[in-house]
């Protein structure tokens, strides 16, 4: 490490501020390979003595690839390389749950449960799930990771009635709706941009203010009853959401021509 840090591989001048030529160093040496992922960086105060510079740049540095997600910093541990995550391509156009997306990759699917359990339903919970008065709520919160990974935060409200037991579920919530009859058959998904907040940015393991997908779907029964109202967490550097598009048939493309004002 200590060949990595040199303080001849700072200028005064011509090649930009020094935190900045701090950020860059580091960032190419992750590039590289020779900072592997799990790898620690020297404490701020040894950094500042491994390279000459202040300690106020040394942390203005490195706070920069914290923010940026190639490092993150572990309260009480030190300051780490951060993992690499393999991008994901999801289709919009299927309707499966986490554990059999991860399943179809061959990857291996974890929960970290957050909490599991009935309640009284949150208005918005009433108007998406079309639920009466007095009926309750199973709700659902966890960590969906991969391979050891955290991939998203997924946050499930379903009516009473179809989840009595939310103990039930330990993977996959879609398998235990199969064996109940339930399993959703068609659903209705919006995706916006979200920056995490610091709560969800620990959950998933990056820096706070990163940006993130947020997923709200809604799910319906063949009867046209909703079944699940799930609003989830993706992290932005690990997912891709693909859609197929067609052209509209001719004969509706015309039309709309004829009806123009």
């Amino acid at each position: 490490m200590s060949d990595l840090f040199t303080p001849a591989d700072f200028e005064e001048s011509g090649a930009g501020p020094l935190y900045v030529q701090l950020h860059r160093l580091i960032a190419e040496a992750i590039a590289s390979g020779r900072l592997k992922p799990g790898d620690s960086l020297p404490p701020e105060r040894d950094m500042a003595a491994m390279t000459g510079l202040s300690r106020v740049t040394v942390r203005k540095g490195v706070e920069a690839l914290v923010a940026s997600g190639q490092l993150v910093q572990k309260r009480g541990s030190g300051t780490f390389v951060a993992p690499r995550v393999e991008r994901l391509e999801q289709a919009l156009s299927l309707l499966t749950s986490f554990t059999e997306d991860m399943a179809r990759r061959g990857r291996r699917v974890e929960s970290r449960w957050i909490a599991r359990g009935l309640h009284a339903p949150a208005p918005e919970e009433v108007m998406a799930l079309g639920l009466g008065a007095g009926d309750r709520v199973a709700r659902l919160e966890r960590v969906r990771s991969s391979d050891g990974v955290p991939l998203a935060i997924e946050r499930a409200s379903l009516p009473a009635a179809l989840l009595p037991d939310p103990e039930a579920v330990e993977a996959s919530l879609y398998a235990v709706l199969e064996a109940r009859g339930s399993r959703p058959v068609r659903a209705v998904q919006r995706i916006s941009a979200a920056n995490l907040g610091p709560r969800d940015a620990e959950l998933l393991g990056v820096p706070t203010g990163v940006a993130g997908l947020r997923i709200e779907r809604v799910s319906y029964l063949p009867s046209g009853q909703v079944v699940e109202f799930t609003r989830s967490l993706y992290r932005g550097d690990a997912y891709d959401f693909a859609v197929e598009l067609k052209l509209a048939p001719q004969n509706q493309d015309n039309a709309a021509e004829r009806i123009a004002p």
